[in-house]
Formats: C-alpha cells, structure tokens, sequence
C-alpha cells in the first residue's frame, strides 16, 4: 500500500450507519449546491462517479508557469503547431531551462468560500501535474518508440522535485471539519495516489464544452483540456478514447440510484417490487452505457491506440521503471510504485451482485485496484460490498424466479461490459504489441479473462438453481443469453490459450 494513501476498502461505519444515506448524506442533494471545500467526487444520483460540476478549466495566475508548461507538452497542441514531445523537449525545458518553479506553496491558497481547501481548484492542479509528470517520465520511451527501435527501453527514473512535491500535495490535500460527527466525513481531502489518475485526471476531471448550454449531453460538444499526443483535435482518436469513456461514466447516476433502491428495500423488508424496480433502473442505465461503449471503435481507431498509449503506462510492474520512480524529496527518496488509472462502473456491480473471485494473484491485482480510485467512490463501493453480504443479496434475488432473472440480466451486462473490452484488448493491443503488461502492470492476455470467466461461471450456477418448470416461463431472450454463455466461455478459453501459447506465457 502506498504511503500517500489510506486502505479504506473494507471500511465498516458500524450498525448506527448502516442506513445508505445516513453513510452518505449528499447522495440525494442537488451537485450544484454542494461547497466546492467537497472531493469534487463526492457521489450522487445526479452526477454518478462523474465529478459534481465540469472540471475547472483556468487556474489562478499564480500557476501561469504550470498551465503554459502544459499548454506546450502536447505532440500538436491546441493551435496545430508542434509541441514540446514533438521534438523530445519536455525533459530539457523542465531540467536545462527550469520552466516549471515549484509551487508547492502555492497549493495552500486554494481556499474556499467556507474557509477550507478548495478540493475543486486542487483537483484541477492535481490534473496539470499529473499530465506533466506522465509526459516528463515516459518521454524517452516516446522518443525510442518514434525511432523504431525494440521495446520501450527505460523511463526517467526520477521526478524532480518542483514536479514530485506538488504532485504528492494535491494528492494527499487533507482539511477537518469543524463538527464532532464521527464518520467518514470527519476530513475532506483527496486522498488519492500521486499519479495519473483515470478519475481526477486523464478522463473524469478532463474536459470542457463546446458549448457550455449543451454541456454533456451530445458527444460531439466534448473537449479535452489537456492531451498528449493529438487529442485536442476531437475528431483525433486520442480524444476519442477518452472522451467515449466520460460519454460512459455520465449515464451512471442510474446506477448509483438503482443501488440505493435494491439495497435500502431489501434492508427495510419492502415487497419485491422495490427490489424489481431498482434493477429496471439498473438495466435501463447498462444499456445507455453500452451503447456508448460500442462507439468506441468509430472514435478512436485500434491502429492508432500505440500512438498515445505511451504516455498512460503505470510504474508499477513495468520494464521501463525496474524498481519504481523516485520523487524527489519524498518517502524519504525511495522509490515509488503506482498502477494507474481505474474505473468504477463494473466494480459497482461486481460488488452489489457479490461477484465470486477466483482466488490468485490476478485477483490480488483487482483487489489492490480499489485504492486507485477516488476516496467517495471507494467508499461507496466499500460500503456496496459489505452490505450486499450482511444482506445476502444474491441469496435473495435469487430466492424468487422473477429478481433471479433481473439479476441475471443484470449480470449479462457484466458479462457484456467485460467481453466489450477484451474485444478492445485484443484488437487495440495484443495484435498490435508483444508487450507482455497492460498500462496498470497487468498480464495483458490473462487479466481481463479472470473476471470474465467468474461472470459466466456465476450465471451458469444462478441458471442452474433454477427449476426446469420455472424456466419454461421466462423470455425466450433469456434462453437464448444462456445459451450464448456456454459459448462465449468455450470460445473466450480458446483465445486465452492460442494468444498464451503464441507469447510463451502460462495460460493459468
């Protein structure tokens, strides 16, 4: 575990919490009208795992130096002249021509309108320095890539310091509130690891608007603030593949809401059809989901996914960083490892449908994933797992023919979710690299498989529970998504073990 961040996944607010809204008191509130003193987020029904308003765009002039910087890194920047990694320069301008002061001091003055860190503004600080540190380490790896040689080669080993203490600032932004209230809202702070975060920042608390009246509702109004390779051009296929994830990640206040319904009515003994309507919402929100999700192949080609891709590695199990980076001037100059980015809509329902894990090291990785995300959205998840297992969830729903099948259904879209995106693994990176990791340090053809063999093996056993009779009266649809298990699971072992064999990796 790293030291910048605490391990809050299996937090327990006790028996006086376990009300889902005692736990969490903004989940119904308008976003809106929340301090902006807030982690930018804090979850709603309203907003979901997006942040509770756009991500702040300018920043006050006293970091001129930190938004020019970054304004300059990318490949093409946002008037179409080359930036600094079009000719390697990023290093060179930060040690040789010390671009970047450290304003380290200057954190401690984003204050806000009740007295407290501004968590909004840090997030958006948070952002530029994580672009520049992922820019600056991975550099050279660009330059090897771009030169046609063999591998990734090394990273900078270590991140300077007017770079490393800010970073690690921003991260760690820590304030008390003034009450007595013992719960996990005795501190606001972000309390998240000092790396390019998928959340905070490359996707979630990265964009802006066309037209601030359109705001997220068509994709083509979306806009990146910040890029490495060519995303500032929307059309681009950088752009693209993050902003068809934020185009996902905007449709899961359904799923948000639908939790609270299934998991408040089984608490509270209502009659089933609380339960029924929760996982309507549900569904109804995975298919918005996918639906976006599909369009990923039209907005960002897989031909062009290795252009951009160098820049989102982790350093964390990866060649190009042996032993870690070293921040200079913190955890005492030893050095630091961090996976990268994670998402939160499939661990949502892993968590809510209580989801069985085989236990491996694979599994350890997901488990250790759960620190990557924001502190309200590991909360929200934590608290998801436990008390889908004090009630028994999948006991329940699957003690009545008719939540047995919305369950199932609801698991076919996790099925869907994961198979969508070993499809992307498969096309956008295993043919196209023989890189043996993905960019979070995880076993390229092997990982994502893991999870989606214990979905399809949980849908067989939850089908198999229910009686011959019984599935004579359920939609033909649904004999037709079991059916298409069986297949899939053959067809996805298949894969595993040609794409094993063929790297000379074991395939378990």
């Amino acid at each position: 575990m790293s030291p910048y961040i605490e391990d809050n996944s299996n937090v327990s607010h006790g028996a006086q919490n376990d009300k889902l809204q005692d736990t969490f008191p903004h989940i119904d509130a308008d976003p809106t009208a929340l301090p902006l003193s807030l982690d930018p987020f804090t979850i709603t029904t309203a907003t979901g795992f997006m942040p509770l308003r756009p991500p702040q765009v300018e920043l006050p002039l006293s970091f001129i130096a930190l938004t020019k910087l970054a304004d300059e890194i990318p490949v093409v920047k946002l008037d179409s002249s080359p930036g600094l990694l079009a000719s390697y320069q990023v290093g060179p301008t930060i040690d040789k021509h010390h671009a970047l002061p450290n304003l380290v001091d200057e954190i401690d003055k984003l204050i806000a309108d009740d007295g407290m860190p501004d968590l909004a503004a840090v997030t958006a600080v948070f952002r530029e320095y994580a672009f520049i540190a992922s820019a600056y380490l991975l550099e050279p790896c660009w330059e090897r890539q771009n030169t046609g040689l063999e591998g990734f080669g090394l990273g900078r080993q270590v991140l300077p310091r007017c770079i490393a203490g800010p970073l690690v600032k921003t991260a760690k932004m820590y304030a008390p509130i003034r009450n007595d209230r013992m719960s996990l809202l005795t501190a606001r702070r972000l309390d998240i690891h000092p790396f390019m975060s998928y959340a905070a920042a490359y996707c979630l608390f990265n964009y802006r608007f066309a037209d601030p009246a359109v705001g997220t509702s068509k994709y083509d109004n979306l806009r990146l603030i910040r890029a490495f390779e060519q995303g500032l051009d929307p059309s681009s296929s950088e752009a693209g593949f993050i902003l068809t994830h934020l185009d996902m990640v905007k449709h899961s206040g359904g799923l948000i809401k639908g939790t609270a319904d299934i998991l408040s009515a089984i608490e509270a003994g209502n009659d089933r059809s609380y339960v029924v309507e929760g996982f309507r919402t549900m569904l109804e929100t995975m298919e918005s989901i996918e639906k976006s999700m599909e369009t990923m192949w039209a907005n960002s080609k897989p031909k062009d996914y290795n252009t951009y891709r160098t820049f989102i590695f982790g350093i964390s199990s990866q060649p190009m960083f042996p032993v870690g980076v070293n921040y200079e001037g913190e955890n005492d100059n030893e050095p630091l490892c961090f996976r990268g980015a994670n998402d939160s809509i499939i661990p949502l329902l892993d968590s809510l449908l209580e989801i069985p894990m085989p236990q491996n090291p694979l599994t350890d990785i997901l488990k250790e994933f759960r620190s990557y995300r924001p502190r309200p959205h590991r909360e929200f998840l934590a608290y998801v797992r436990r008390r889908a297992d004090e009630l028994a969830l999948r006991d329940y729903c699957c003690g009545d023919v008719e939540t047995a099948v919305l369950y199932l259904r609801l698991l076919e879209h996790v099925r869907s979710f994961r198979w969508r995106h070993w499809l992307f693994a498969r096309e956008y990176i295993i043919r196209r690299t023989s890189h043996p990791t993905a960019t979070g340090g995880t076993p390229i053809v092997t990982w994502l498989p893991n999870q989606l063999f214990a979905c399809l093996d949980l849908m067989r056993k939850v089908w198999d529970n229910i009686a011959d009779e019984d599935k004579q009266d359920v939609p033909r649809f649904v004999l037709e998504m079991m059916a298409n298990v069986e297949d899939q699971r053959n067809k996805l072992q298949k894969e595993v073990d040609r794409w094993c064999s063929e790297r000379g990796v074991p395939a378990n």
